[in-house]
């Protein structure tokens, strides 16, 4: 009874930063791409982690997370949302600024070709289409009931899974289900707030592409402008229509995206 009580706690807390009820199509199968894996290695306050990406798994998603790492997006910034059994989540760039040019540029579906297994890479989403952006979350155990919601993993942890398990985990669920930071308050005042109110929290100092040059600095991470995108979802009411990320707790739960992207919750 706990835990049917949780979980539909956990699911009106995803429903209220932003899942719309709808599971994300991907409609028909691409073909295969050429493209080549490569692998990033992320410098955290914990140690680091190696992640190898596979663009045949999900193209798009392999696509945009090279472009975000390569613009340095991703560092000095936290895994603000690090649930202890289910997944650590980041994205929401410490820059309230320069997060602002990225969140609504968002990439269309991926068909799902691998499962959220432990030490498997997801871009976090809303329950909308195509609403993946920049927050993305690494499975700390066998996730796989996000599958079916349109989590698409995209890349997988090679070294440092240990590191993974380490990211503190004391703070929870965010906002307002749980006593970890609220994703809007981290979008709109970046790491001063993290920071200030939570400072235990774990950070990527660094990430770069393993064989290629550095990230370039923050103010050219600038995102390329899409020919398809759906209408933003921090456009419409913050109800029961827009998160991203997967919801927390446990196995048999749904999913959505953080950021208003979080990966599905699991109670």
């Amino acid at each position: 009874m706990l835990r049917l009580s949780l979980l539909a706690l956990s699911l009106m807390v995803l429903c209220f930063v932003g899942c719309t009820g709808e599971v994300p199509t991907s409609g028909e199968p691409e073909a295969p791409t050429s493209a080549e894996n490569y692998q990033v290695l992320l410098e955290t306050t914990k140690g680091n982690i190696k992640l190898e990406v596979h663009p045949d798994w999900s193209p798009k998603g392999a696509e945009r997370f090279k472009e975000l790492v390569k613009n340095g997006f991703y560092n000095d910034v936290a895994f603000f949302r690090v649930i202890d059994g289910f997944m650590a989540q980041i994205g929401i760039n410490g820059d309230p600024e320069l997060h602002a040019k990225w969140r609504d540029n968002n990439i269309m579906d991926d068909p799902v070709v691998e499962s959220n297994k432990r030490g498997y890479v997801s871009f976090a989403k809303t329950g909308m289409p195509n609403s993946r952006s920049t927050q993305f979350f690494i499975n700390f155990g066998d996730n796989s009931n996000l599958d079916g919601m349109g989590f698409s993993p995209f890349a997988k942890v090679v070294e440092g899974m240990d590191v993974v398990d380490s990211l503190y985990k004391g703070y929870g669920e965010g906002a307002p289900g749980g006593a970890g930071p609220d994703q809007m308050r981290v979008v709109a005042e970046g790491n001063a707030y993290l920071k200030k109110e939570f400072p235990m929290l774990d950070y990527v100092k660094k990430s770069t592409i393993v064989g290629e040059e550095p990230a370039e600095s923050k103010e050219k991470a600038e995102p390329k402008p899409e020919t398809e995108k759906p209408e933003s979802e921090d456009a419409a009411p913050k109800s029961e229509k827009q998160t991203d990320a997967p919801a927390s707790e446990k196995k048999d739960d749904a999913a959505a995206k953080p950021e208003t992207e979080k990966p599905a919750t699991k109670e």
